[in-house]
This record gives structure tokens, C-alpha cells and sequence, in this order.
């Protein structure tokens, strides 16, 4: 059933941060609002239910609101949805409060708790006493409310100030949808600047991609171009530059050349037949450094003779955590080493193990340095070198502390360890409140000795956090695979580490026996000195870890990830919702996550009456999906990479349980995009992660993205199976591919310069 209304209203516009799409045309609706179902206080997501005329059923509506009340009258623009588990929905993308026209209409929505100081009853007397006049009266004649018998002059004034702040509300509101912002962003900036809103925005509106979370510089110069600020606007070009930058850390560097930067600036701001001229942004970098929002200093090595751009956080985080390792090095440490190698003798011949001569010199450092680097491919013996140094620590008596990036490689360290491992976010105890570290320079980690896992995973800034946090008299190791993919922020930190020559590295490259026999191991050192792989095709009774499946197109591919899911790979004992990963170089694409989440979880994980699902976003979760965290939140206590599933659903109140290893963790509605299907993820998003088998579909559709490193870091999150799907043209294009390995960081050469 649709309903219309013939009133006119402002014409709509999507998130401009969104890719183009086609959508249905918007068709309006009006009525009054019975009652909030669900509505949050941060974000304004809100589903309700209104009456409309003509009509006994109540309709759904859905979108987000600046704090609507029950009563409330509402000229709704959006589009119709129908969904599987609640019906039909109308998806609202813009609003207007209008007039109740009846005196019923007006003491509802007088009473509806809108306006403080108003109840139901002191409604009931406002409209007795004033009739349809009502709200005509309290917008220009609110003093007459001292006639009202029980309203007191404080309550008129209580009343008149609770009415303003409300029109304030449908000022900004209408102000800005009739510029083009959706309803989401509206209720962001009206809970930004509240009544300075409007002025705010009219004045600079590039000011909302550095304040408001969630609108960056696209949206801000699509709300810009409504308003009509020149395309050649100082401000626009401030902003832009600062974008610019933000783009090159997402892309992993921490800064950019000034004509790198102004060359990438110039094409995100050139717009029809505006073009900024390179010289005018040469020069607004110089002021913007003289102003604070730009670091600018002389390059070095590449960037010799030409001067580099930083954001001012990164230029400090890169130079303090510089400081801070530099400063860690310098403390002196008395070890009797003597001891130390008779304990590596005992050690030895108590466990029947031996130690490498690599690994034997990694210990020996380990208990006689600041610092220590250990890093190595697969099968040369980290972990049994981390669980032998973690051993002699404890032996030397020393307190220890044990973390990884990510959860899943925590609990990993503490398997191999037995001592308890927890996410760098834990051990620097993240305070949500203030949105900073409790463990910092004056409140230091309570640890003598600390152990970094998967440390290729830290980023410029985790790092400098962990290394302000870390007691000047204690000692650190870092572990990781230097020739994995770098951390997915900005900076190459363990790279850089190892490239300074000031910080002690071990480098293990002896593989171990037991590892020799894996073609998996085998294939990552072939892959990582640039040789193609050795495949075996995929049989009924493979004799290799490693296979190869050729699937020419990505359909093929798609149809070829099936086949393995329902039949070779429970075939070879691995169980599909347990065991199985997919792991992908991109999100988009014939073959990326999405399209093959799709596949997987109609083939792993079907639709069944017995399992509750809620459909967010255009997307399905069902209880038993496979799922992953897409940001960082800590008021949960979950970060971006961890995998959980789905163990239960509330239809009622649409909020999903999902279990993280030992802990469950509840999303209500409106936080549901910070997790999505996970039957295939990215490449990236693996990182710190370990699967018993692995299918990595690798097609030069891909080719952006594809890269020595990439299939390098995929191929060794298997465990026991790893299985290539694609073209021998991709692998190969991928095995040659290494420039996209370096980043513009200068953490190096600030260590050699301290």
C-alpha cells in the first residue's frame, strides 16, 4: 500500500560519498507518529511506527531523526522496502515536521513528552482552553499560556524555552535537507553545533569533514556546491590538501612530497572548467604549515632537495616514537651471560630440543639487549624461538607481558607461551571515555619484559602508544614476519626497524625439518624470492598441502569455490563452518568478499525456520554466520579483523549476539555495520589470523591490488590446506609485484639520526 501527499517539499540528494546507483523514484508519505520502536541517542537511527490517513494500519518508517516524539506530524519522503521478517517498511531519507490539524492530532502531540514542561494533562488543558489555536498561540502569543487554570508564569517560561529549542531543531533540519544533506548527516551536524548549525555550515562547510565523524571531504564539498561557495574557495582548497594527505595514510604513508601532493590535489579538486592552479597550492601548503595544519620539513634519500608534507599527528608520532626507541636502546642492561647460555644448555636438554644456531643467538640477545627484532618466514622457528626466550625470562624472574594486534593471534601466544596474551588495545588499557591509552609515559606497562606478536601489524601510531607505555628499565621483543603486508595504517614500523641498523634483528632463515615437508612453507619461500609456486591441481587424493584449481573467468571461479566447499574439502576432513576460510585480494568485484559472502552463506550457512536472521544494510545475517569486526570498538572490546559467529538474534528488539572466542558480544540495530559476513574476508583483514584451510582466488581482475607480499601473507594463514583458484597469469603478475611494498616514512632514518 503506498500512500502520497501533494505538499511540496525540497528536492533530495544522496550521501555523496556513495557510488552511483539506481534507485526507485522517492514517494512521500504523511502521518502521525504512535510510537518509537527502537531509536538511538548517538546516531538518530530510529524506527517507528505512524498512523496515516485513510487507513487502520500503522506503517513503518525507518531512518534517522533529530529526536521525533509520538504525536509529532510528519511529511515523510523515501522509498518502500519490503522485509522478510517485518513486512513492508517506508525507508525515510528526508522529513519535515508539519501541523496536527485536529484537536486530537494537537493534544498528542503536545503531551508527547516533545516539549518539557508539557504533559499529557497540562495538554488536555492547553487545548481545551485554546481549541485549534493552539500551537498558533504558543508560537506568537506563548505568554496567553499563564490563562490556562494550573500554569504558573515559571511554567510558561519553561514551556517557551523548550518550544524554541524545538524550532531550532526544524530550522537546521529544513536548512539542510533543502541542501541536499540526508537525513544521516543532518542529525550528525544538528548534534555537532547544535543552534550554531546552520551559521556553521553557510560559513565553512569543509569544517564538518575535520569536526563531524563520518562526513568527510566528499560530502562536505557536495553540501558546499549547494550552497554555492566558489569551487576556487580557500577553504575548499584547505580541506582538499588535508584530504589528500588522509587518502595517502589510508594508502599507508605517513607523508607526501609537496608536488606529489599538490599534483594529487589538483586532480581531486578540479571540477568541470575549474582547475586550481599548482603554484597557488604550492604556496597555501607553505601558509598552511605557518598556520599549524601542515609539518613541513626537507626530504632525505628519494626526497632529497624537495620539501615533505605531514599531517601534524603523523609528523609527531613518527619523531616520539623515534625518540622513544632511541631512548629505550641507550638504557644500559647488565646480564651475566654466562649464566645465560648454561640456562640455554639446560633448557635444551631438560625438553630434548635444540636450537639452531640462529635461534640460539636470538635467545642470547633476547635476555642481553633492550630490544630485539625476531623475525622469519614460515617454518624457521619463531614460535618455538618466542616460547624458549618467554621461558628464560621467567626463569630470570622477570614480570612478563604478552600481546598481539589482534585477538586471534593473542590467544595464539598464549597457546604456544602458556602465559596469559592479550590485544595491544587491552595491555595499554583503552579508556572509551576519553578515547586515549590509561598506559602512557607517567602510568607504564607493570612489565619488566614484553613480547609483540605479529608486530609487521603495527602501525606509526598503536606503535608509538605501546613504546611511550613501556618502563624505561624494561626490555621488549617484537615478533612478526617482516615480509608479510605491512600494517593496514599508516607507517612500515617493523620494516623500518630492521632497515635502521640500530635496532638489534635477528633474521631466521633455517627451515626446520618437521616444516620441509609442507608445500606450503616451500611455496611462501618460493613466492617471497620471486619464483612461481609449485601447484598440484586438485585431485580426489592430493599429495600436497598446496593445490591448484584453474578456473578461467570469476564466474568459473565462483562455481569452482562451491565445488571445493561441498566436496573436496569435507572430502579431506575439514569441516566448511568451522575450518574452511576464503580469503580474497579485494571487497568488490565478481569474485571479492561480497559477491562470494553471498554464495557462501546460502551454501555453508542456508536459511532454515530453526535459525533467526535480520536483513541491515541490504545484507543477510542469520545465527551461525561467520562474522568479523569491521572497526575498532572498545567499548565492546572488539577490533577491526576479529572473527565471531552469530549465536543468537532478537527478532523483537533487532539485536544480534555474537560469540568471540569465550565472550559474547551484543549489537543493537543501529551498530550492525561494524560487523559483516565472513565466510570470505580480505587478504588484509587476515593478518594475525591462522585457518586449518585456505582458498585464495586470485584473478587479475584483482590487478590493483595484487602484489608479491598479498599472496605471500594469504598463502601463510594456512595451516594445513592452502588451495589456488584462478589464473597462472595472476599468480605470476602477482609474484613480480613489489613496488606497491613501499611507503613514504622517514622512522628509519630519524632512529639512525638519534
Amino acid at each position: 500500500m503506498t500512500y502520497s501527499s501533494d505538499q511540496p517539499s525540497h528536492s533530495s540528494q544522496s550521501s555523496p560519498d556513495a557510488a552511483p546507483h539506481s534507485s526507485p523514484p522517492p514517494e512521500s508519505v504523511q502521518g502521525v507518529v504512535e510510537r518509537l520502536t527502537y531509536h538511538s541517542e548517538e546516531s538518530g537511527y530510529t524506527v517507528a511506527r505512524l498512523k496515516a490517513p485513510r487507513t487502520s494500519e500503522l506503517i513503518t518508517i525507518v531512518g534517522n531523526f533529530a529526536g521525533i516524539q509520538p504525536g509529532q506530524t510528519l511529511h515523510l519522503e523515501g522509498t518502500w522496502r519490503d522485509h522478510p521478517k517485518y513486512g513492508q517498511q517506508f525507508q525515510v531519507t528526508k522529513y519535515r515536521e508539519t501541523k496536527p490539524a485536529t484537536l486530537t492530532g494537537i493534544e498528542k502531540y503536545l503531551g508527547s513528552g516533545l516539549i518539557k514542561g508539557v504533559g499529557p494533562v497540562t495538554a488536555k488543558r492547553i487545548v481545551a482552553h485554546f481549541g485549534l489555536d493552539t500551537l498558533d498561540i504558543i508560537e506568537h502569543q506563548i505568554e496567553r499560556l499563564a490563562e490556562v487554570p494550573g500554569i504558573a508564569q515559571k511554567r510558561v517560561k519553561l514551556i517557551q524555552a523548550a518550544w524554541a529549542a524545538q524550532r531550532v531543531i526544524k530550522e537546521v533540519m529544513l536548512f539542510l535537507q533543502s541542501h541536499g544533506v540526508s537525513t544521516t548527516y543532518a542529525v550528525k551536524i544538528y548534534k555537532q553545533y547544535g543552534d550554531q548549525a546552520i551559521e556553521t555550515v553557510t560559513r565553512n562547510p569543509y569544517q564538518l569533514a575535520a569536526e563531524v565523524y563520518g562526513i568527510g571531504f566528499i560530502t562536505a564539498d557536495a553540501i558546499a556546491r549547494n550552497l554555492g561557495i566558489s569551487p576556487g574557495s580557500e577553504y575548499r582548497y584547505r580541506s582538499g590538501i588535508l584530504h589528500v594527505l588522509q587518502e595517502a595514510a589510508e594508502d599507508g604513508h605517513c607523508f607526501l612530497p609537496q608536488t606529489e601532493l599538490v599534483e594529487q590535489t589538483v586532480k581531486r579538486l578540479t571540477l568541470g572548467d575549474h582547475q586550481p592552479d599548482p603554484a597557488e597550492l604550492t604556496a597555501l601548503t607553505t601558509q598552511m604549515a605557518l598556520d599549524g595544519e601542515l609539518v613541513m620539513q626537507g626530504g632525505s634519500g628519494d626526497q632529497q632537495g624537495e620539501f615533505i608534507c605531514y599531517h601534524p599527528p603523523f609528523y609527531g608520532a613518527e619523531f616520539k616514537l623515534a625518540e622513544r626507541l632511541a631512548l629505550l636502546l641507550s638504557e644500559p642492561l647488565s646480564v651475566d651471560l654466562p649464566r645465560v647460555q648454561r640456562w640455554i644448555d639446560r633448557f635444551t636438554e631438560k625438553t630434548g630440543l635444540s636450537l639452531s644456531e640462529q635461534q640460539r643467538q636470538a635467545v642470547e640477545m633476547a635476555a642481553s639487549q633492550r630490544m630485539l627484532v625476531l623475525t622469519g618466514g614460515p617454518g624457521t622457528g619463531k614460535t618455538f624461538c618466542t616460547r624458549t626466550i618467554v621461558a628464560l625470562w621467567k626463569a630470570m624472574g622477570k614480570s612478563i607481558a604478552l600481546a598481539s594486534p589482534t585477538g586471534r593471534a593473542a590467544q595464539r601466544l598464549q597457546e604456544i607461551t602458556g602465559q596469559e596474551a592479550k590485544t595491544v588495545h587491552r595491555l595499554l588499557e583503552f579508556d572509551p571515555t576519553t578515547m586515549k591509552f590509561k598506559r602512557d609515559l607517567d602510568n607504564p606497562i607493570a612489565a619488566e619484559a614484553l613480547v609483540i606478536d605479529e608486530a609487521s601489524m603495527l602501525d606509526l601510531f598503536l606503535a608509538h602508544s605501546l613504546l611511550k607505555a613501556i618502563a624505561p628499565n624494561a626490555q621488549l621483543l617484537l615478533v612478526g614476519d617482516v615480509d608479510q603486508l605491512p600494517s593496514v595504517g599508516p607507517g612500515n614500523v617493523l620494516a623500518d626497524l630492521i632497515n635502521s641498523d640500530v635496532v638489534p634483528v635477528i633474521r631466521l632463515t633455517e627451515v626446520f625439518r618437521q616444516a620441509q615437508t609442507s608445500q606450503i612453507v616451500h611455496n611462501a619461500h618460493r613466492i617471497n624470492q620471486g619464483q612461481m609456486p609449485q601447484l598440484e591441481s586438485v585431485s580426489s587424493q592430493p599429495r600436497s598441502d598446496c593445490l591448484w584449481l584453474a578456473a578461467p573467468q570469476p564466474e568459473d571461479g565462483i562455481q569452482a569455490i562451491r565445488d571445493l566447499v561441498t566436496d573436496l574439502i569435507p572430502q579431506l576432513g575439514f569441516e566448511p563452518t568451522r575450518d574452511v576460510q576464503v580469503l580474497c585480494p579485494m571487497t568488490r568485484g565478481a569474485i571479492g568478499t561480497r559477491s562470494l559472502n553471498q554464495a557462501l552463506q546460502q551454501l555453508i550457512n542456508p536459511p532454515s525456520a530453526a535459525k533467526a536472521e535480520l536483513i541491515r544494510g541490504g545484507r543477510i545475517l542469520r545465527v551461525g554466520d561467520r562474522v568479523i569486526q569491521q572497526v575498532n570498538d572498545y567499548n565492546r572490546e572488539v577490533f577491526n579483523g576479529d572473527l565471531g559467529t552469530i549465536s543468537a538474534i532478537d527478532v523483537e528488539e533487532q539485536d544480534v549476539t555474537v560469540q568471540f572466542g569465550e565472550r559474547s558480544v551484543v549489537y543493537d540495530l543501529a551498530d550492525l555495520n561494524e560487523i559483516d559476513l565472513a565466510w570470505a574476508v580480505s587478504i588484509h583483514k587476515s593478518q594475525g589470523s591462522e585457518y586449518p584451510a585456505v582458498i585464495l582466488p586470485i584473478y587479475m581482475q584483482h590487478y590493483l591490488l595484487l602484489s608479491r607480499n598479498l599472496i605471500y601473507t594469504g598463502l601463510t594463514r594456512a595451516k594445513r590446506l592452502a588451495i589456488f583458484v584462478g589464473t597462472q597469469k595472476a599468480i605470476g603478475f602477482s609474484v613480480r609485484q613489489t613496488k606497491d611494498q613501499q611507503r613514504y616514512t622517514l622512522l628509519a632514518k630519524r632512529l639512525q639520526a638519534f
